[in-house]
């Protein structure tokens, strides 16, 4: 069976999911890793959602990519200003687990934020986005949507290109913009291990 008959059948199961998972601590934690770019996939409920672009690692310099933000200002992502950033990547905030996931970087440690850039990138349009931060009063957290061309999820390798979604991922830079840790789900319905994404910025205090 070709992939793309069964996109809308993983798409409206993607966000069905949305409609049964209740409380953040039904959701498990994923340890592991999956690999970004063509080639590679992650797993939707043991069902394959391939992944598309330019694969980035641990080592490489965050590359460009113009992003919308605030205003519907355009952002390019690779400008870190010399902050440590933990870059949060989701694939929709309406989502439990994106939600769940998103609310963790921004209450888990409230002081982080005074010393570490926090950023959330996903699809969601950026009206959406800013709803959602001033539900969740997220104000020390930075939101950048890819929603106009895709091309951060494009030149990251973390693009669903059959769903036009970004993959769930954890992603810290230094101050010169290099990864130094990154985490790709490998199951889109658990969460990442913020624990460890926040530990590894810390440590480049």
């Amino acid at each position: 069976m070709r992939f793309s008959a069964i996109v809308p059948g993983l798409a409206a199961a993607l966000f069905g999911w949305a409609a049964v998972v209740q409380a953040d601590d039904a959701i498990p934690v994923n340890k592991g890793n999956a690999q970004a770019g063509d080639g590679h996939a992650v797993m939707f409920k043991g069902s394959p959602l391939p992944l598309t672009g330019t694969a980035i690692k641990v080592g490489d310099t965050m590359p460009s990519a113009t992003l919308t933000g605030a205003g519907l200002a355009p952002v390019n992502i690779a400008d870190n200003k010399g902050k440590v950033r933990i870059i949060n990547v989701v694939p929709s905030l309406d989502t439990p687990t994106c939600n769940a996931q998103t609310h963790e970087l921004a209450e888990k440690d409230p002081a982080l934020a005074q010393s570490v850039e926090l950023v959330t990138v996903s699809m969601d349009l950026p009206f959406a986005q800013a709803r959602w931060q001033r539900a969740a009063k997220a104000k020390d957290m930075v939101f950048l949507s890819d929603y106009k061309t895709g091309e951060f999820g494009t030149n990251t390798g973390l693009l669903i290109a059959p769903l036009h979604l970004l993959t769930r991922t954890v992603i810290v830079t230094d101050k010169n913009g290099v990864i130094r840790y990154m985490q790709i789900v490998p199951e889109i319905t658990e969460l990442p291990d913020m624990d460890a994404a926040m530990a590894a910025a810390k440590a480049l205090l």
